[in-house]
């Protein structure tokens, strides 16, 4: 049994794979300056041939390196990482709270929890309403013995111990929220200047399709300005006689 070849499938001359016709792009709908990169790596490439997808990918991961590196010098790690992306089609933005999340420690935990609930009402009236009452017992002769009479030295020291273990803890869940939104404005970086490379691509694109776009109308309408010469040239005759027919003035009926 004889297997009839796949007439979809071409074969791309730079990196000589067959592929779908649909993964092909000509050398009019890309990007002057990629197309220099396609030529300078692949002399023989010339306008006829087409280019595949992944190709072109490659190509255009390059030529944002090179943009990137005449605009700003040297390219960073997460500029790096924003080219990878490029070149394999892939998501940068991640989901943070749950990376954050995942990472969690005990202690942070515990730390985020004291650090929310010092923050809260609730804190302060519970320790309004055990700063009263501890006063209130040692001074209101409620007790026989006050376990910690005026000017409550014990008071003093349980609340300097109380500030002196709150402020670290709470210093821990800044470094962690620090932490967090660190990776925030990175993964926004990553986003922002993948979507600005990728904005101005679209943009120049739309540049180049709408230039085609324009040139094709103007061939089209050079092609029917040649139509309309050639039935003119060709039937001479008739167009004239036509024109000294409309231009007779119309007759009169009586005697002037």
């Amino acid at each position: 049994m004889s297997v009839t070849p796949n007439l979809h499938e071409l074969e791309c001359p730079i990196c000589n794979r067959k592929k779908k016709a649909s993964e092909f792009l000509p050398q009019e709908l890309i990007r002057p300056a990629i197309v220099q990169g396609i030529r300078d790596s692949h002399p023989d490439w010339s306008a006829e041939k087409l280019i595949c997808l992944d190709c072109l990918h490659h190509y255009r991961t390059e030529y944002v390196q090179r943009v990137l590196v005449t605009e700003k010098g040297e390219l960073s790690s997460l500029d790096k990482e924003v080219v990878a992306s490029l070149k394999e089609q892939e998501v940068v933005a991640e989901d943070l709270n749950k990376l954050f999340e995942s990472q969690k420690t005990f202690g942070g935990t515990v730390a985020d929890h004291v650090a929310t609930f010092g923050g809260s009402w609730r804190f302060i009236i519970l320790f309004m309403i055990v700063l009263v009452g501890w006063i209130i017992l040692n001074s209101a002769q409620l007790l026989a013995r006050p376990f910690d009479p005026f000017p409550f030295i014990l008071l003093n020291l349980v609340l300097s111990c109380i500030a002196a273990l709150q402020a670290p803890v709470i210093m821990m869940s800044q470094n962690r929220q620090e932490a967090k939104d660190r990776l925030r404005a990175e993964n926004d970086y990553r986003t922002n200047l993948k979507a600005e490379l990728e904005i101005r691509h679209i943009n120049l694109k739309i540049d180049q399709l709408l230039t085609h776009q324009w040139r094709r109308l103007l061939e089209i309408q050079q092609l029917q300005l040649e139509s309309m010469e050639e039935i003119y040239a060709q039937q001479p005759g008739k167009l004239r006689r036509r024109d000294t027919t409309d231009q007779r003035p119309p007759a009169t009926g009586g005697n002037a």
